[in-house]
């Protein structure tokens, strides 16, 4: 057996979760400013997009880079091998971080795609080299825990990159801040290529079993046919979710979703049943990666625009001499009643007047008055709700913490408290009372819905955006939604594990993958309601119905769920 540490975990699991780790980094760091970089006005470094196409953006990005590893992990398990994987896909991503730094629109869409091709290829393949090994019968009952610990290793790096990204961006710029993700991507490769002597004996190809598909065919049946769907959802004509690429995106998962369901009923019984256990755990906790995934757009916005972000004196005096406060300036016309505002901006962009139907992002492209447009637009914004006696006087800053910070939140949570839930659920396994792992992936969705309710709770205590809420509104939030996180994010990766088919992990965790790629695009098809609904507690409470609409449909699958791990002798 490989040797262990003193805590009776693989050695192999610590060089994989050094390797997530910095992986991670690199991927939230990009995610952390990603809305705030597209909105931001072109001169001023970003991309002036306006929010709908932010939106729109970004859960189609996220969707896609969660839909590819279907594809990496049908590779890996049939071609590749796993190890080879993760490096082509980790220097594909790195690539594609540096190509975020060169600002220009041809130049982004390259890096989304190197992203998005480039998780693919590695995110099943390392979540299953965990699972792999622990695939021993003295191993096999520390599965879950080391599931937990390796996602530990993911939003530590998840918690630390979005101070590195406030210190470049408000220093250097956004190009520096998207380079720093790539270097970090490239520390992870380094990291994993170290420890690949105490990981290969897990990277196995299966043997693929009389009857199986051909990778050839495969592809040919689910590949080809996702991406001849989505070019029919974007040319059809009108939107029937909200957006071509909407369109594009769900009916091109159609084909995909059809061969999982066509595996599920291939097999043999035995098989068949674990499969289908998978699919029905996968199609509800789609709508927690759409509630989880809204961090990165609509709570973001929710804190740069209505939580109260000032620094006291003390932490400014810091955050100053790191370079780490952002800075907004109370100009006159940031206070003033919408008229004067409006005027001031039209007399702004009539250095364009000879191009009157050009839109304000190629104005803003073109002008001068882009980042004094962006500054002035960003802080009237906060200065809106702000009460009257914390404006500061006319021409004086007010110094903030930096948005991007507020999503190192939940990764902070999520180191707090994985040694608690992991104590908690071990307390219990020595009792032989651990729920099962569909057991916790149910309860996962209950505290989800909850999370939506401390939301609700924030919005209220604005008196109709009126005034701002504090940032513990937040804190709250995303400290129960990480309970949640940890029942339901990790148990899904170690459920894949135990009860795949050994031939099909890869692929199958591609499945699991599958399902937070729609889900998040679904985080991106929800935000973009954001704007539309005026009562925001109103936003809220429809998180909360759909997340506890899964986890009641969860709830009356568990008796079949259990027995199915109990048939494949897991719990």
């Amino acid at each position: 057996m490989e040797n262990a540490t003193k805590t009776k975990h693989p050695t192999g699991l610590w060089y994989l979760f050094g390797t997530e780790m910095w992986e991670r980094f690199g991927y939230y760091l990009m995610l952390g400013i990603f809305s705030l970089y597209m909105i931001d006005g072109w001169n001023n470094g970003g991309m002036g997009f306006d929010a709908q196409k932010k939106s729109d953006i970004y859960g189609t990005y996220l969707g896609l880079v969660y839909l590819t590893p279907f594809i990496g992990g049908l590779l890996a398990d049939r071609l590749l091998g796993y190890r080879r994987s993760i490096i082509i896909g980790g220097l594909m991503m790195s690539a594609g971080y540096f190509a975020l730094s060169i600002h220009s629109e041809t130049s982004f869409f390259v890096a989304l795609f190197l992203i998005i091709m480039g998780n693919g290829f590695f995110k099943p393949n390392i979540s299953t080299l965990v699972g792999n090994l622990y695939s021993s019968d003295e191993m096999k009952d520390k599965k879950d825990a080391g599931y937990n610990i390796f996602y530990m290793g993911i939003n530590i790096g998840a918690f630390i990159c979005n101070f590195v990204a406030a210190y470049m961006r408000i220093n250097y710029g956004w190009g520096h801040a998207f380079a720093a993700a790539g270097a970090g991507m490239l520390i992870g490769v380094i990291i994993f290529l170290l420890g690949t002597k105490h990981i290969k004996h897990v990277d196995v190809i299966k043997p693929v079993q009389k009857g199986d598909m051909s990778t050839a065919k495969i592809f040919s049946y689910t590949v080809l046919p996702m991406f001849a769907f989505g070019v029919i959802g974007y040319i059809l004509p009108g939107n029937f979710l909200g957006s071509d690429t909407n369109d594009a995106f769900i009916i091109g998962c159609l084909p995909v979703i059809a061969f999982f369901i066509f595996l599920a009923f291939r097999g043999d019984p035995k098989e068949s049943r674990a499969i289908k256990a998978l699919l029905a755990v996968f199609a509800c906790v789609i709508l927690f990666f759409a509630i989880f995934h809204q961090n990165g757009d609509a709570l973001t916005v929710w804190a740069e625009d209505h939580t109260d972000r000032e620094m006291s004196n003390t932490i400014a005096d810091v955050a100053d001499k790191m370079g780490m406060a952002q800075i907004v300036v109370n100009n006159k016309i940031v206070s003033a009643p919408d008229s004067i505002y409006n005027s001031t901006m039209d007399s702004l962009r009539k250095v364009e007047k000879n191009m009157p139907a050009i839109s304000k992002t190629e104005i803003e492209k073109k002008s001068n008055f882009s980042s004094e447009i962006a500054q002035l637009e960003k802080s009237r914004n906060y200065f809106k709700t702000l009460p009257a006696e914390k404006i500061p006087a006319e021409g004086k800053d007010l110094k903030l913490y930096s948005t991007e910070l507020y999503q190192s939140i939940n990764p902070f949570w999520v180191v707090v408290l994985t040694p608690i839930v992991v104590g908690f659920f071990g307390w219990m396994r020595r009792r032989k009372k651990e729920p099962s792992t569909p057991t916790k992936i149910a309860i996962g969705l209950i505290i989800t819905a909850l999370s939506a309710l401390v939301m609700v709770g924030a919005v209220l205590s604005t008196n109709d955006l009126t005034i701002k809420a504090g940032s513990w509104w937040l804190f709250a939030s995303y400290g129960v939604i990480t309970v949640g996180e940890l029942c339901l994010s990790p148990m899904g990766l170690s459920l894949v594990s135990k009860l795949s088919p050994p031939r099909i992990t890869a692929l199958m965790m591609g499945g699991f993958f599958l399902a937070i790629s729609v889900g998040n695009k679904l985080s991106g098809m929800l935000s973009s309601l954001w704007e539309k609904i005026p009562e925001k507690q109103n936003f809220f409470y429809l998180n909360f119905g759909l997340v506890m609409a899964a986890a009641i449909i969860l709830i009356l699958m568990l008796k079949w769920l259990n027995s199915v791990m109990r048939e494949n002798n897991v719990q």
